[in-house]
């Protein structure tokens, strides 16, 4: 029996951005358990190890809008393509780095390029496809993530017994190639016509108009909390609370990512499809809720297989939750890089002040503590999917378009 394609009816940028996520993704994995591990090498305290992660995103952050402004000016291929090639470069000057200081300051500068890569493959993804699409197409994008994600931490892992620099190197090898495929596939004359398969029926929103729209008001703060928590608390503190107090070992840490990613990537695109048939509003509760459990089974935990099952629940609660990115898509209804943009700096905001506050805890108390506190502060996510309007007007139809809040 012949099997479908899962990209079939949607435009073929979605299968080239998939693949150029699935490259990232696996250098991504690498790295994510070896930053807090390689920047202890150096001596230096937990606040201090929280600071590499937020780096990135506090330049992820501020130039945001910078990116969204050369996407709207050059395009999404060439900001993407270069984005990628400029992260290549600070990810292998941070392999090598012989202080702190230096590893700081490398990792920070690499934020640049992962904005541009970010904001314009996402404005692209969200441009070419309409509502009753844009669920799955996230998904499979995501899913190209989750993929390449899924061999990356187990792989970090062996890695981290060699040495804690390796991981960069195969990071920076693995950008270079994903740069390479999107100057070279994500281009108009081999995508034809796909590119202007979503006509905007209306001029590019500003980033003022946007904010007047209540549901991606409140996508912002869900792309604040949900960013504190899966890329933030999971990026510093979470692989050394593990480490530290459950006495597990960098591979079982690996393993424990790989895990959550796994769940994650059997639920996405289900997820997606679901809320593109049926709203966005009840996959986000579900997910959100999915991953305040798992944090509080986080906290909870006190052995190896607790831990597991924990960040097994946790990559699950994520899978559902991804779904958050469509309203995004929603609201824009054609090409607004800067819109975009925003929103992202949303979500780098939560992984800038994420690990900063956490380090502080973990010194203070301990690591379990900031895992509580970080549960403590997700718990706001569920009050605001409960009150996020819908906003997928192929489910709703044309007449529920989202409104501009009333002044």
């Amino acid at each position: 029996m012949k099997l479908n394609s899962p990209f079939k009816g949607l435009p073929r940028e979605v299968s080239v951005l998939t693949t150029i996520s699935f490259l990232v993704a696996i250098g991504f994995g690498l790295i994510i358990p070896a930053i807090p591990i390689f920047a202890r090498t150096f001596g230096v305290t937990n606040t201090l190890i929280g600071l590499i992660i937020s780096s990135f995103a506090i330049m992820r952050f501020l130039s945001g809008l910078f990116s969204g402004k050369l996407v709207d000016r050059f395009g999404e291929r060439l900001v993407l393509g270069s984005g990628l090639l400029m992260v290549s470069v600070f990810t292998l000057l941070a392999g090598l780095a012989q202080s702190y200081g230096q590893l700081l300051f490398f990792r920070t500068a690499g934020g640049l390029g992962s904005s541009m890569f970010s904001v314009s493959a996402g404005a692209l993804l969200l441009r070419v496809v309409g509502d009753d699409q844009r669920g799955r197409a996230q998904s499979l994008y995501n899913g190209g993530f989750i993929a390449g994600g899924v061999a990356g931490p187990a792989f970090g892992g062996a890695l981290l017994a060699i040495s804690p620099r390796a991981p960069f190197f195969i990071y920076t090898a693995l950008l270079i190639v994903a740069g390479t495929v999107s100057l070279i596939f994500l281009h108009e004359k081999r995508l034809g016509s796909a590119s202007k398969s979503v006509v905007s029926d209306g001029p590019a929103l500003t980033i003022r108009e946007a904010l007047k729209i209540r549901p991606y008001l409140y996508s912002l703060f869900l792309a604040f909390l949900g960013s504190w928590i899966f890329f933030g608390m999971r990026s510093s503190i979470l692989p050394l609370y593990a480490i530290d107090d459950l006495g597990v070992s960098t591979a079982v840490v690996g393993l424990s990512f790989t895990l959550a990613l796994v769940a994650q990537g059997a639920v996405m695109v289900r997820a997606g499809k679901y809320s593109d048939k049926n709203g966005r509003r009840p996959v986000i509760l579900v997910g959100f809720a999915i991953t305040l459990f798992s944090l509080i089974l986080l906290t909870l935990s006190t052995n190896v297989t607790f831990y597991l099952i924990s960040m097994l629940v946790l990559g699950l609660g994520a899978g559902f939750a991804t779904s958050a990115g469509a309203i995004v898509g929603d609201v824009i209804k054609g090409k607004s890089g800067k819109v975009y943009a925003f929103w992202q700096m949303a979500g780098d905001a939560g992984m800038m002040v994420g690990p900063l506050l956490l380090g502080v805890v973990a010194d203070l108390f301990t690591y379990r503590t900031a895992v509580l506190v970080s549960a403590l502060v997700f718990s706001l996510a569920i009050l605001i999917a409960i009150r996020i309007p819908e906003t997928n007007s192929a489910r709703l139809g044309d007449s529920a378009k989202p409104q501009l809040r009333e002044d």
